[in-house]
């Protein structure tokens, strides 16, 4: 009998990653397969795309779609229901109210003859939920994701290996939470979010979205510094400074050094809600293909020293902060997890 498998897709507005697991939650291969998403084409254009994608991946690792038993989609949110976007800045306009998940399951069943089941889910989430299966190992903590990226995505697993997801699909949207600015020391003006939030999002002050106007306020610490002079771009300036720091760039340095402060901060912050056993950091800043290990070490020791003063006596000797494990595979395999966990439900 062909051992049965579950397929993850993880799709955002430029890319689609695709990844399997075994029943056991194995990954079939580690070799991601990668695609453009064409969201230009239009929505039809885009399920063409994740089917052929699927496809191709099947067809590479020697396998059939008879042996689909589910499959999982991790798209960004928001969302106006379960599986139905809402208006995203990195999708067309004409998304909004497009019905994700009835038209993924038409395609699927469409190609493999059969229906197919299918869950539906925050990125965010699911990468969580695959880190989460890494990281606890053979025990059952509850795990705290956070990665830092263009955004801060953020997912709360529970013991039964699923995300938190809330009664409108916006369970732990914990980076659009004010900062603690008066324990970072900022009286200027919150830095402004995409969100609309005027609080000081915590994602304007740990990620890519708010790094230049982070960068424009710690400039005035390096009246010195070569950017304070420099005509380029204050955008392409701020894309620069994760190389930069790894070189020794002391703005640089100060400006992940501060994101690491915030981000130890919004951990204890959760740990007084969500109380996890271990917490995760991934997202760019931990990507081993484009980080040095020192760069890394030093952030999750700022972040973890700067936790610990606010934890109960007991969290401090027992929350974990380890970097994540998986990489672009997390929330391909997590979509691939929520699929099998629900298909075990179900059974």
């Amino acid at each position: 009998m062909e051992r049965r498998i579950y397929i993850g897709a993880d799709s955002g507005a430029t890319t689609t990653k695709i990844a399997a697991i075994w029943e056991n939650g194995d990954a079939v291969t580690t070799q991601l397969l990668q695609r453009k998403t064409n969201s230009h084409a239009g929505r039809d254009g885009v399920v063409a795309g994740w089917i052929a994608a699927i496809d191709e991946f099947l067809t590479a690792n020697g396998l059939d779609w008879r042996q689909i038993a589910g499959a999982g989609l991790a798209i960004p949110g928001p969302y106006l229901g379960r599986g139905i976007m809402d208006k995203s800045p990195n999708f067309p306009a004409e998304f909004a109210g497009w019905n994700v998940q009835e038209h993924f399951v038409r395609a699927l069943a469409a190609k493999a003859g059969r229906n197919i089941p299918l869950q539906v889910g925050n990125d965010g989430n699911y990468g969580g939920v695959a880190e989460a299966r890494v990281a606890r190992g053979n025990c059952n903590a509850s795990v705290l994701m956070l990665m830092p990226g263009s955004g801060l995505g953020c997912a709360y697993i529970g013991a039964n290996g699923l995300p938190l997801e809330g009664d409108t699909l916006a369970g732990l949207e914990a980076g659009h939470a004010p900062a603690v600015l008066q324990v970072l020391g900022i009286t200027a003006k919150p830095l402004s979010c995409g969100c609309g939030r005027d609080w000081g999002c915590v994602e304007a002050y740990t990620t890519i979205s708010g790094l230049p106007q982070l960068l424009a306020e710690k400039l005035k610490d390096f009246p010195d510094h070569e950017f304070a002079t420099s005509s380029m771009p204050i955008r392409e300036k701020a894309f620069s400074l994760r190389d930069r720091a790894q070189k020794d760039d002391p703005l640089a340095v100060a400006i992940f050094d501060f994101q690491a402060r915030v981000m130890g901060l919004h951990i204890a912050n959760l740990a007084m809600t969500l109380d996890p056993g271990i917490v995760v950091i991934g997202g760019g800043l931990m990507d081993h293909s484009t980080t040095t290990p020192k760069f890394r070490e030093r952030y999750l020791r700022i972040a973890n020293e700067t936790a610990r003063p606010y934890l109960w006596n007991l969290q401090r000797d027992t929350i974990r902060i380890i970097p994540a494990s998986l990489g672009d595979l997390s929330q391909a395999i997590g979509a691939a997890l929520v699929a099998l966990y629900a298909g075990q439900n179900a059974g």
